[in-house]
C-alpha cells in the first residue's frame, strides 16, 4: 500500500504490507510529495511534489529508486494517474488558465492536451482495458461525471445533476464506477454502471464518506470516512454489502 503521511514534519510517500507491517519510507524532501498511484505493473509510484517550488508530476520506483520529474511548468499539476500498459500518465492542470485533462508519454515526455472547456476538467480515471477515461467537470454549472476516449473524443456525460459528483473511479473488470455524491445532502458513496445506468447508493451516514477506491483482487470497495476532524479508512466486502458493513464498522469505532 502506497500513501502519503506528515509524520516527519512534512508530506512524504511511505508503503506498507496491507496489515501495517514492513513500513518504509520513499521520499525525504523538506516539500511536500503526495498522491502516489501504482504503475499497473508495480514498478514505478507516479505522485506530486512541489519540491521545485510548485506541484509537478514525478515518477520513481516501487522503492523510492531513481525519481524523475515528468512536467515543468509554472502551473500546478495533480492528480496522476496511469495507463493500464504503463506508457501514459493522465492528469488534471491549470496551465492553460483554468483546470483541464492532459495525457503525458512517461518515455518520451509527449503532452497532449484532452479537455478544451472553460469549466474546470479534473480527477482523470483510466478504465482497465484503456479505452476510457473517466473524469469530473463542472462545464454545466457544477460537478458531473463524464467519460472520454484517450485522445479527447467521445465525450459523454454519465451524471447530470444539480448536487456534486465527484472522483470517479473503476472497478477492476471496467463494468462500474465508484464515485461520491452531495445528492442527499451529504457525501456518500454510489456506484453506478459504465454508461451511467443502474445508480446504487451504498452509504447512508450524517458523516461524510467519500474517495471510494476499488481492490484490484476482489469487488471491494475501500471508502474515506470523514467527520468533524477525524477521519477513518474502513474496507469493505462487497458493493452490495458496503453500507451495512461501513455502518457496522462505524458503531465498532464509536463514529
Amino acid at each position: 500500500i502506497a500513501f502519503c503521511s506528515d509524520r516527519t514534519g512534512n508530506w512524504d510517500v511511505f508503503i506498507m504490507q496491507p496489515d501495517g507491517s514492513a513500513l518504509r519510507r520513499l521520499t525525504a524532501n523538506p516539500a511536500d510529495d503526495g498522491t502516489p498511484v501504482w504503475s499497473s505493473d508495480k514498478r514505478y509510484l507516479a505522485f506530486t511534489s512541489n519540491r521545485d517550488g510548485n506541484w509537478e508530476i514525478y515518477i520513481m520506483g516501487w522503492d523510492g529508486s531513481g525519481p524523475r520529474r515528468l512536467t515543468h511548468h509554472p502551473a500546478d499539476d495533480g492528480g496522476p494517474t496511469w495507463s493500464p500498459d504503463g506508457q501514459h500518465i493522465a492528469f488534471s492542470s491549470d496551465r492553460d488558465g483554468n483546470y483541464e485533462i492532459y495525457t503525458l508519454d512517461v518515455n518520451s515526455n509527449d503532452l497532449r492536451r484532452l479537455t478544451n472547456d472553460p469549466g474546470k476538467d479534473s480527477a482523470p480515471s483510466w478504465s482497465p482495458d484503456g479505452q476510457w477515461l473517466a473524469f469530473n467537470s463542472e462545464r454545466k454549472g457544477n460537478w458531473d461525471i463524464y467519460v472520454m476516449r484517450p485522445d479527447g473524443t467521445d465525450v459523454r456525460q454519465l451524471t447530470s445533476h444539480p448536487a456534486d459528483d465527484w472522483r470517479p473511479t473503476w472497478s477492476p473488470d471496467g463494468q462500474k464506477l465508484a464515485f461520491s455524491s452531495m445528492r442527499d445532502g451529504n457525501w456518500e458513496i454510489y456506484i453506478m454502471a459504465a454508461d451511467g445506468s443502474a445508480l446504487q447508493r451504498l452509504t447512508d451516514n450524517p458523516a461524510m464518506d467519500w474517495r471510494a477506491a476499488w481492490v484490484a483482487a476482489q469487488a471491494w470497495l475501500a471508502t474515506r470516512i470523514a467527520e468533524s476532524d477525524s477521519a477513518r479508512f474502513f474496507m469493505e466486502t462487497a458493493p452490495e454489502q458496503l453500507a451495512l458493513h461501513i455502518a457496522e464498522a462505524r458503531a465498532a469505532s464509536g463514529l
